[in-house]
């Protein structure tokens, strides 16, 4: 399969995509202060960027105490709302779908930004490890931190959260989203029911592979009550490996991870939802997803497929040329090229990335890359 391939339509749910190039969710801390509201440059960003097929946003959080960064944005307030509906209406102006990620970070949280000072809340009271999170201590200026040890959520509160979940789809629609991604990956608060690393419980939550996974189940089965399951996405990250170290940015490591995420694959087939997307393994020497899951995956899973992940066109061209995967998405590239998808297309060279300018601050490093000059071809 050639590189065109990428750039051949394709159906997603109810939604005709002019190519398969998707911009995956990438934390970049530029929400508004006070409030943790979305705002016009963020509307700039995403614009900039709707050269992809598909859009779907940074981890958004579903209410106060799913924030593990500072200045993250937020999807329940109506101040919240107003600022996303900025961005979706910018981004339907350029005729482009963009989905909303709904994040809880559950207890890779810390009490500085949890409200009250309260603990973060999760399936157990166990601290995540190997992982700092990032702390205002000031304005503009923050500090990285290890997180703190949560408090486990009762019966109760669980299905509290998952009404939060629901309300926060009810939200993503007010403010003009076309549907919704489930954040269940990267060791956030779904991962961690999922995970035999982070989840203790012995009720119903818990033990069993089946019970790690209701919170996931319901979850999906409450905001695809909201959104309906064409406009509805779920995020993974597997973990394969031999590594013993926990590494939240991608996940948690289970005994058995094909396993694990072929069961949660069966819970997305079931509710028959648009897509699963992949988070795969992106930093140097890291393992790969073995073809033979990405093979289950694809019997089992009726609808799309998204991967992302260190990806360059032979990696896509691999992937999508077996079947494995319908899309395609580029995080740090397509940071420093806001017109990836036509770099990419055309051979044309790519920005560099900044590393320095990732999290918080302006327009510096954010919505001030160059697009590429027809020109000078720079």
């Amino acid at each position: 399969m050639s590189k065109s391939s990428l750039f051949t339509p394709v159906r997603l749910g109810n939604l005709s995509l002019e190519n398969r190039i998707f911009l995956p969710p990438l934390t970049r801390c530029r929400s508004t202060q006070p409030g943790d509201i979305p705002n016009g440059l963020m509307a700039q960003y995403y614009t900039q960027r709707t050269q992809a097929g598909f859009l779907i946003t940074e981890g958004t959080q579903i209410e106060p105490r799913g924030q593990g960064y500072a200045w993250t944005p937020g999807i329940y307030t109506p101040e919240q709302i107003a600022g996303w509906k900025q961005v979706t209406t910018a981004v339907h102006q350029r005729q482009r779908p963009i989905f909303a990620q709904l994040w809880h970070v559950g207890r890779v949280s810390h009490r500085a930004l949890q409200p009250d000072h309260q603990p973060p809340v999760a399936p157990s009271a166990v601290a995540a490890t190997g992982v700092n999170v990032f702390i205002p201590t000031g304005p503009g200026t923050g500090k990285l931190v290890p997180p703190d040890t949560p408090r486990a959520l009762t019966i109760l509160e669980i299905h509290q959260m998952v009404e939060l979940y629901a309300q926060a789809a009810r939200n993503a629609l007010a403010a003009g989203f076309d549907g919704v991604e489930i954040h269940a990956a990267n060791g956030y608060l779904i991962n961690q029911f999922m995970s035999e690393r982070a989840n203790f419980r012995t009720d119903a939550y818990g033990g069993s592979l089946s019970n790690r996974l209701r919170f996931l189940r319901e979850v999906v089965e409450a905001v695809r009550a909201v959104v309906s399951a064409d406009r509805l996405g779920v995020r993974f990250s597997p973990l394969f490996g031999t590594t013993t170290e926990e590494r939240v940015y991608l996940g948690l490591l289970e005994s058995n991870p094909a396993e694990t995420y072929t069961q949660a694959v069966r819970v997305l087939a079931e509710a028959g939802i648009a897509y699963v997307s992949l988070a795969e393994a992106d930093w140097a020497n890291a393992p790969e997803m073995p073809d033979s899951f990405r093979a289950t995956v694809r019997d089992i899973f009726g609808g799309r497929i998204l991967c992302a992940g260190r990806y360059d066109l032979n990696r896509a061209r691999h992937v999508l040329g077996h079947g494995w995967a319908d899309m395609i998405g580029f995080g740090r590239k397509f940071i420093a090229n806001p017109d990836l998808p036509a770099r990419l297309e055309h051979g044309w060279l790519l920005n560099s990335l900044d590393p320095a300018t990732m999290y918080g601050g302006g327009a510096h490093g954010y919505t001030d890359y160059p697009f590429h000059n027809k020109e000078t071809h720079q």
